[in-house]
């Protein structure tokens, strides 16, 4: 069974902490702290829209300008998650900078802290001169101490957390698969099927519980057509 993700450490074992974690079949990534991490380069960096930061000492921290300097002129969101604290630590970061020339830039910071009561959330983007936004608190769910907690639920995976004594606030996460899918190549070309990205298509509907009367549209690329077909998911499950 092939898994569906693919992790290794940024740097070696005595380096800055940092958790790449790749979602196979897609151009997304995941990255657990941000130690020194010019090693991962530009392309990589790119695919990681979310960053799970455990706490802020600076061998857990200081990638973040590299981060932000690959990021800056791209159109995309780079979202933060990580204890109390990180959003006045995100807000230095950005203070430390002059600002005068991005306000046409796409990018966009958000960031979310997970106080014991609730979950505050900052924006900052590059259109305002990374200006902060503040949102209103949303209370947590579970409170209890030592119990895990729901950071980021995605229709493929669930990143959880719990709090840590550090001497500060400190998280330490958990990324659980929701369900595996694995596909049957022998009984795919039984029914004359070719392999592709439609099949991820597939595997995200099956993610978000799509039922098995559920039609969709797949565009198909044999060896030398494309075609365009209509699905019943529970016939294709």
């Amino acid at each position: 069974m092939n898994p569906s993700f693919s992790s290794h450490l940024v740097n070696d074992v005595f380096g800055d902490p940092g958790l790449f974690v790749e979602v196979r079949w897609s151009k997304r990534a995941l990255l657990f702290d941000l130690g020194h991490n010019d090693a991962l380069g530009p392309t990589r960096l790119l695919r990681a829209g979310d960053i799970f930061i455990s706490h802020t000492h600076m061998d857990h921290f200081i990638g973040f300008d590299t981060l932000l300097r690959v990021a800056l002129g791209r159109g995309k969101t780079l979202r933060l998650y990580g204890p109390p604290g990180l959003i006045a630590n995100v807000q230095g970061q950005l203070q430390g900078y002059t600002w005068n020339l991005v306000n046409g830039y796409p990018l966009t910071i958000t960031v979310q802290e997970f106080h014991e009561q609730a979950i505050r959330q900052a924006t900052f983007p590059a259109t305002d001169g990374f200006q902060r936004h503040d949102s209103p608190d949303v209370p947590r769910v579970n409170r209890q101490a030592g119990h895990r907690f729901a950071v980021l639920e995605d229709p493929m995976f669930t990143i959880e957390a719990v709090a840590l004594n550090h001497r500060i606030p400190s998280l330490a996460y958990s990324l659980q698969e929701q369900f595996h899918v694995n596909v049957n190549k022998e009984r795919l070309h039984e029914a004359g099927l070719p392999v592709g990205y439609w099949l991820k298509e597939v595997k995200q509907y099956l993610w978000q519980g799509q039922p098995d009367d559920f039609r969709f549209h797949a565009t198909l690329y044999h060896e030398h057509h494309k075609e365009e077909r209509e699905f019943v998911l529970g016939d294709v499950r």
